[in-house]
């Protein structure tokens, strides 16, 4: 199409509808794949809760799925912060600067009888938390109007002791507990402990990684996942 249009065998107009008209095709081929999958469906839903944890270990080992973790934090305080009389916000958009949005990390819960200021913020990461990352969330929280009384970071990579100590020291000096924590035993940990809510939960990260948009979340990952769940409840 290029080569036509410096050529000038072809105009600007007809370029960009056969342009657009591949992507449509593009974009509708993918929500058919999307839609096949979930007509599928699955068997009786009686996955164990270590079956359910395989399942988020498989997805979340998927590349480029930095997005996931902050997912699974989200399903899981959709799921049960309403027995701890918590809520999770509305999650931003991936990749929005906290300058911009005005949020503290991604993911902001409140107590549902106090409305407005955040109780618990984590910060999701897909790669190692480093010391400077903590650095400059102490700073974000000193500088907060209204800082929270947690502050915990949720990787999917091994943590390094010294980032650990050093959180620990924060809360003496900020009055705001700090930590870093492992997505997948903080999840198992709270499966295990909320054992008949499991299946909830699945369902509720089922929502929300196919209610993100394609930029955030690829298609291929979505289809992969009802692939992964539908093979684990055959």
């Amino acid at each position: 199409m290029l080569e036509s249009l410096e050529a000038g065998t072809a105009n600007a107009e007809d370029v960009l509808a056969q342009a657009l008209a591949e992507l449509f095709a593009l974009r509708d081929e993918r929500e058919a794949a999307l839609g096949a999958a979930l007509a599928a469906g699955g068997g009786a839903g009686t996955l164990s809760t270590e079956d359910v944890l395989t399942l988020l270990e498989q997805h979340l080992r998927s590349k480029r799925a930095s997005r996931l973790p902050v997912l699974v934090v989200a399903a899981l305080y959709r799921t049960l912060g309403a027995l701890s009389d918590e809520q999770a916000l509305t999650l931003g958009a991936h990749n929005a600067a906290d300058a911009r949005t005005g949020i503290l990390g991604d993911i902001e819960v409140e107590v549902l009888a106090a409305p407005g200021r955040p109780a618990t913020v984590y910060e999701v990461k897909a790669r190692p938390v480093t010391l400077g990352d903590v650095q400059h969330a102490a700073r974000k929280v000193a500088a907060a109007p209204a800082p929270p009384e947690n502050y915990l970071f949720v990787t999917t990579h091994p943590i390094e002791r010294e980032v650990t100590d050093y959180a620990r020291t924060l809360h003496d000096r900020t009055g705001v507990e700090f930590a870093v924590l492992d997505a997948l035993s903080f999840a198992r940990h709270l499966l295990h402990f909320f054992h008949r809510h499991r299946l909830t939960f699945l369902n509720a990260y089922q929502e929300l990684l196919l209610a993100e948009p394609d930029s955030a979340v690829r298609p291929e990952l979505k289809t992969a996942w009802l692939a992964l769940r539908r093979s684990a409840e055959s």
